[in-house]
């Protein structure tokens, strides 16, 4: 077995890109992750972690971190235990925090698994989330508005939403600043609204890939929910990314929550992969 670990997003996708994009939608968050960290070095706060394991018949295992996040994994195989334990044994000898794991439900429990023999610390299901991919948008009927880029105007409004969806969606687990993330996100023209007079949905285009975009960011306040605004948001969304050329849009969404999952398959979204984090630790 070859270990490699890389300096930056670009090494590590050139050694990768090729076997990831053979699944892209599942892969979607590793690839989009490092082609984000190649295309905007100036926003990295720390160094990230990307590390591969490889055999005669290619790429075993794959592993990026970008700190204080979980670390993300991957592998194409049944058995890589050996190579996780390489790449957990290199993350224990150079003294990196890793707070969980995140990736495809068995490849990430088998990672978990040997975290705990090798380091005899805990580990805890997290959140349990299931991939979906859409190639053609199923419109909703009967939802007033539109769908519209957010602008600078809109910043203390996306502000306040972002930081209401950190607390319900990553219950509370995302440290960046609510206002550095969504000037971020208007910034880079990733952010629309859904507009009904007034705003009254977001969602934003995070982490493209090659062929594909995920669909994230997802949040309506209280007062409007339930009336069809975020189901036409993410349709909007949706057809405006396929219509600007990308393949396929993708979504995460976290199984506890089956109005989420139920509303995006009424608007085209399949599953194609659960995927599940484990916490370390207490």
């Amino acid at each position: 077995m070859n270990a490699t670990r890389y300096e930056n997003a670009s090494d590590f996708l050139l050694a990768t890109r090729a076997t990831l994009e053979e699944n892209e939608a599942v892969n979607g968050l590793m690839l989009g992750i490092a082609s984000l960290l190649k295309r905007f070095p100036e926003e990295i706060k720390a160094a990230p972690f990307f590390a591969t394991v490889s055999d005669s018949g290619g790429l075993l295992f794959a592993a990026i971190m970008t700190p204080p996040h979980n670390i993300i994994v991957y592998s194409g195989r049944r058995d890589c235990s050996e190579a996780m334990e390489i790449v957990i044994r290199d993350h224990l000898t150079n003294c990196w925090n890793v707070p969980g794991v995140l990736g495809p439900s068995e490849i990430a429990g088998e990672f978990a698994a040997i975290w705990t023999r090798v380091t005899g610390v805990k580990h805890r299901v997290g959140m349990r989330q299931r991939i979906y991919e859409l190639r053609q948008v199923v419109h909703p009927e009967s939802i007033p508005g539109r769908l519209r880029a957010a602008t600078e105007d809109d910043l203390p409004l996306v502000t306040n939403w972002t930081a209401a969806f950190n607390r319900e969606a990553l219950m509370g687990r995302d440290p960046r600043d609510a206002e550095e993330m969504a000037k971020s996100a208007i910034g880079h023209g990733d952010l629309y609204l859904w507009e009904d007079e007034k705003p009254v949905s977001m969602a934003a285009r995070r982490r493209p890939t090659t062929h594909g975009v995920a669909v994230s960011f997802v949040y309506t306040p209280l007062e409007q929910r339930k009336k069809g605004y975020a189901t036409a948001c993410v349709a909007g969304l949706s057809q405006l990314l396929l219509d600007s050329g990308y393949e396929f849009c993708s979504l995460f969404t976290d199984l506890a929550n089956p109005t989420s999952n139920s509303i995006y398959q009424k608007i085209g979204y399949v599953p194609v992969c659960d995927f599940t984090e484990y916490v370390f630790g207490r």
